[in-house]
């Protein structure tokens, strides 16, 4: 199950675009090349194997017969002891004699080595004391080893002999009074292994004979380990007739493990070395070859200056290769497995692989003699975390950041925007969002895979859309609080800041101006892409970064729609329900609005990118028309033929326009403000079509003709906001309204662009 999910893994990787199906012929032929390759080596490794197995096998069957003929020889030479012994008369007396003869040489030399013991043991000391002051060389080493090894089999054979004796009440005596000798053991060990921990150190110091000596001890334990193991796997197997020669039970008793112990300290020497280059590493994961120069260098000195001065049989040069290619490869898989390992740190472990074997091969080796491989074979599968780790890492980053944004956003609170060099508003995040983007995309460069780039701006694609989203999303939750009456209205000041920040940063994503080399934060990321994906990828970012560039511009002007929104939702609640109703005809309603937007105009076009000053004005004035219009609808609304309704729209709509009209003359928006005043002009158009609705004749067809040129010119006229108009009038009847419906079904008009009516209900 693990294999076929590593397959669809490695198909889905490969076969990530529908363009990709293109390539399954090639795909095909070139698995069918790799499968043959690989079946053929499979073929030459399996006819290799089995030669190897049937190998071993003779050897087993050959060693089998050896063991057995030495058996036989052995049972008969127990034979002619057995038979030599009916031989010779008195041969039991004689036996006898000889044994007592043994015992008393053996009581007579045990008891001259206790005796002597204890001097031998001050003289032990003395020679450690001397090469404590020279620990470099330790030119006693080698006679300090005979001798210490003297007295261990002086000790072994003491206690062998009390616990084969009848009486053992002595034991506990005789085990004191060797218990200095496991402190001068002790010594010495701590001697020799200072020595193998400085090995290498003495190999490029030149000192080969401290090097010589100490192999020779390291050797010569070896070979005293070996025949303890014999002796017991004797014992263990023939122990009646082992136990008749005495010979064999001379010598050591106990494994000392010198070997063992000297392996050990190749990888004690080692391992503080991977710790501090650890340390190195995380902080400087680029410098990995440099960190690790120490590794080839300690290879290199055993290769050229060790090898001579080993035992042959040890293969020195290969034993120290495979300890410290097992501990770089614990190394490795230990980071690489970290689940907090950052993307430097992955793509740095990525190429040492091959650095790796390429300096290995310069001392020698064969990649396929070092085993395990160093990285267990997952460079694909690194590769491709080593992407998820750059996704991961941009989706964390965009995470925190829209949490700090979203915070400071609901919370509000003073001083948690900036202003840049021109005064905008800004919000404090942006700069630093697109600074990580264009970090985590020199990450993923740096691996120099088109893949692995190509899915870290799939994701970074998906961030920034989902940003857009989420900002709108929260502008409109927000803005809902002030919107809906009784709302507390503290706050909104600092709520429209808020907006014109959010604004002015989807317009510094887009703002190029390449004659002042200027360029907005979007090219830029396009320019830092492009080098770094194949042509294919080229044509489907373009189409992402428009979707991205039009989402920019969408999320600004919706921003800017909201903050207009939020003026007469709060500010011109009360002002706007007064229109059209008595009260209207002796206020001065849209001075008073217009004074208001010259005000917030005033106030805003200092720190609002000049590019959505003008949008700001135009939807002020799309606003205004559409609360105008739609305010037919008010509570008491009512003309009435005998009020001055005309004159009274003409008067709001010239206050309008000589407002509109004079903001390009402005002397505090001069080069600010670009806004077409013919355009609002001929928006505005449409209260004269209102008025004539209110104005035509009831008698006769004038009030479905005035409709008919209503619809022709504006296609997207709601028949709701024309039966408001129609009985807002004081003469209104129902044969009005069924007039002008039945001409809206006959009446046929094309669809084109919208208009402004779209927006009157």
């Amino acid at each position: 199950m693990a294999e076929n999910e590593g397959a669809i893994l490695e198909l889905a990787e490969l076969l990530r675009h529908p363009e990709d199906l293109d390539k399954i012929p090639f795909l095909k032929a070139e698995f069918t090349r790799k499968k043959a390759a690989v079946d053929g080596q499979l073929k030459i490794g399996l006819k290799d194997q089995l030669e190897v197995t049937q190998s071993g096998m003779n050897s087993i069957s050959e060693g089998q017969r050896t063991v057995n003929q030495i058996k036989e020889e052995m049972m008969k030479i127990d034979k002619l002891c057995a038979e030599a012994q009916n031989m010779i008369r008195d041969f039991p007396n004689i036996n006898l004699v000889s044994q007592v003869h043994r015992n008393f040489t053996q009581v007579e030399a045990m008891k001259a080595n206790i005796e002597s013991f204890d001097g031998r043991l001050k003289d032990l000391e003395q020679l450690l004391r001397e090469d404590d002051q020279d620990m470099e060389n330790q030119p006693n080493l080698l006679d300090i080893h005979h001798r210490l090894t003297q007295l261990r089999d002086i000790r072994d054979d003491a206690m062998d002999q009390i616990k084969r004796a009848s009486d053992t009440s002595l034991e506990s005596h005789l085990q004191d009074y060797f218990t200095r000798l496991d402190d001068v053991i002790e010594w010495f060990d701590d001697h020799l292994g200072t020595a193998c921990m400085n090995l290498i150190p003495l190999v490029q110091a030149g000192n080969h004979g401290m090097v010589v000596r100490l192999a020779l001890i390291v050797e010569e334990e070896e070979k005293s380990d070996k025949k303890v193991r014999a002796l017991e796997d004797a014992q263990r197997e023939h122990k009646d007739l082992a136990s008749r020669f005495k010979s064999m039970t001379n010598g050591p008793k106990q494994l000392r493990g010198y070997k063992e112990k000297f392996l050990k300290t190749i990888e004690a020497y080692a391992q503080p070395q991977f710790d501090k280059a650890e340390e190195r590493f995380l902080e400087e994961p680029e410098k990995l070859p440099k960190i690790m120069t120490w590794y080839f260098n300690d290879l290199n000195a055993v290769k050229l200056g060790m090898v001579g001065l080993m035992p042959k049989k040890w293969k020195i040069f290969k034993t120290y290769t495979d300890i410290y290619h097992r501990l770089m490869h614990d190394w490795l898989i230990k980071h690489i497995d970290n689940p907090e390992l950052s993307p430097p740190h992955m793509l740095s472990i990525i190429d040492w692989s091959e650095k790796y074997y390429a300096k290995m091969t310069k001392l020698g080796w064969d990649p396929k003699d070092l085993q395990p491989h160093v990285l267990d074979g997952r460079e694909i599968e690194l590769i491709r975390e080593y992407r998820q780790l750059i996704v991961k890492s941009v989706d964390e980053w965009m995470d925190r950041m829209f949490a700090a944004d979203r915070k400071s956003f609901i919370e509000r609170k003073p001083d948690t925007l900036d202003n840049n060099e021109h005064g905008y508003f800004r919000t404090k995040t942006l700069g630093d969002m697109w600074r990580m983007l264009k970090e985590q995309t020199a990450v993923a460069g740096e691996c120099g895979r088109a893949d692995v780039a190509e899915g870290v701006f799939d994701a970074m694609f998906r961030a920034l859309k989902s940003r857009q989203n989420m900002w709108q999303k929260m502008i409109d939750n927000e803005s809902m609080k002030f919107k809906q009456p009784p709302a507390d209205q503290e706050g909104m000041q600092v709520f429209q800041d808020w907006l014109v920040a959010i604004a002015n940063d989807q317009i510094a994503c887009i703002d190029d101006n390449e004659e002042a080399g200027q360029l907005g934060y979007l090219t830029r990321f396009q320019r830092d892409l492009e080098p770094l994906v194949t042509p294919k990828y080229t044509a489907r970012a373009t189409i992402e970064l428009d979707s991205l560039r039009d989402g920019f511009v969408d999320l600004g002007t919706h921003c800017i729609t909201t903050f207009v929104s939020l003026i007469f939702k709060v500010d011109f609640r009360s002002t706007v329900a007064d229109f059209f109703t008595p009260k209207w005809y002796n206020e001065y309603a849209m001075k008073r609005i217009t004074t208001t937007f010259d005000d917030y105009i005033g106030d805003y076009s200092k720190v609002l990118h000049h590019s959505l000053l003008d949008i700001l004005i135009e939807e002020l004035a799309d606003e205004l028309l559409v609360h105008y219009l739609s305010s037919v609808r008010n509570k008491g609304a009512k003309f009435r033929r005998s009020d001055p309704f005309t004159e009274k729209f003409k008067d709001d709509v010239l206050t309008a326009f000589d407002f509109f009209q004079n903001l390009n003359t402005r002397g505090d928006l001069t080069g600010l403000v670009t806004v077409d005043f013919a355009t609002i002009k001929q928006k505005w158009r449409v209260v004269d079509k209102m008025v004539r609705l209110l104005e035509a004749d009831k008698a006769g067809v004038a009030v479905v003709a005035v409709y008919e040129d209503f619809k022709k010119e504006y296609w997207d006229l709601q028949m709701g906001w024309v039966e408001a108009v129609l009985r807002s009038r004081d003469d209104f009847d129902r044969g009005m309204l069924s007039g002008v419906k039945a001409k809206a079904g006959e009446v046929y008009v094309e669809r084109g662009p919208e208009t402004i009516m779209s927006k009157v209900k």
